[in-house]
């Protein structure tokens, strides 16, 4: 259990999509300076192959692997399971209540790589995929950030060196104290879309799913772009593509495509790429240094847990 220190124990990292050598390399030495044993599954294809390797383990490290009541009924000695990234829809949290399973996020490891990608995308829409016509430059654009947590906070960094002018919603934080982290508070969630560039920074629960929907979009102004890193499904795709259709100004850019990305493409015709741009994987997190970060992260969570029974970053079902 938490706190129970000088055990030993066993660490499964669970990685269908699989973690850079260097990254595992460091995983590894975290996990070998308290003794204890890695035990990799990486690049798997079948669920069974993840049903059979969680058996006896004590902690899980995962990326955007599915942890169910499946795999928890299998994981018999598991006591703490750790996403690393931000994002956690992935995690059953009341199948992990229900099994006294501690489950954790690593957020803000990942916080620059998806800042930079969100402008990356920005850019290349902005300059319309460099083909040689007129784009328009951000500076004095204005951004409005849904959610104002690590990541958001990075992307407000990156604007403000490109000049541009940042608003911000987010339940859970003090107007006053957005204020003090440069952005203007905005009451509320619909308030966001007044402006050109809204940027999602929520995860995916039964309030924000397909929440995004035609009527806030409907209230952004002319090239009103919507920017999701957050989760394909917080917008509504019916409405998102109704936009599309209706608005030849209205740009969407997305880090990872719907499953059926057809419909999406022929919304906007020869202008996929520029006012629709979808990454072919979810890229945020694909850098070297958050491939890092997360996952050296989630690995001094685990010892943490163990050792010294830190629970900072627990979710709650």
């Amino acid at each position: 259990m938490a706190g129970e220190a000088g055990k030993a124990r066993t660490v499964l990292l669970a990685t269908e999509k699989a973690f850079a050598a260097a990254a595992v390399t460091k995983i590894e030495e975290v996990l070998k300076e308290a003794k204890y044993t890695l035990k990799k599954l990486e690049n798997y294809k079948s669920k069974d192959e993840l049903l059979a390797a969680v058996s006896g383990v004590d902690a899980m490290i995962i990326r955007s692997d599915i942890v169910d009541a499946s795999v928890l009924e299998k994981a018999e000695a598991l006591k703490i399971v750790v996403r690393a990234g931000a994002g956690y829809d992935n995690i059953d949290l009341k199948a992990c209540e229900a099994k006294k399973v501690t489950a954790m996020n690593t957020p803000g490891q990942n916080a620059n790589a998806v800042a930079e990608l969100v402008f990356g995308m920005m850019i290349v829409s902005a300059r319309n995929n460099f083909d040689g016509s007129s784009g328009f430059e951000l500076v004095n654009r204005e951004i409005a950030f849904y959610g104002f947590g690590a990541v958001a906070r990075a992307v407000h960094k990156l604007a403000q060196g490109f000049g541009m002018k940042s608003f911000a919603y987010d339940p859970y934080i003090p107007a006053e104290k957005i204020k003090e982290m440069g952005a203007e508070p905005v009451a509320t969630v619909a308030g966001l879309f007044e402006h050109q560039y809204v940027s999602l920074h929520v995860p995916l629960t039964d309030e924000t799913k397909a929440s995004i929907n035609k009527d806030l979009l409907s209230k952004m102004p002319k090239g009103g772009t919507l920017i999701n890193t957050a989760r394909v499904e917080v917008v509504h795709e019916q409405d998102m593509l109704d936009i599309l259709k209706t608005r030849q100004d209205f740009c969407y850019l997305c880090d990872v495509a719907p499953k059926d990305i057809e419909p999406f493409k022929a919304a906007v015709g020869d202008k996929f790429g520029k006012r629709l741009i979808f990454t072919k994987k979810k890229m945020g997190a694909q850098t070297a240094e958050a491939n890092d970060n997360a996952g050296v992260a989630a690995a001094n969570q685990i010892v943490g847990f163990f050792e010294k029974g830190e629970t900072r970053f627990s979710l709650k079902a």
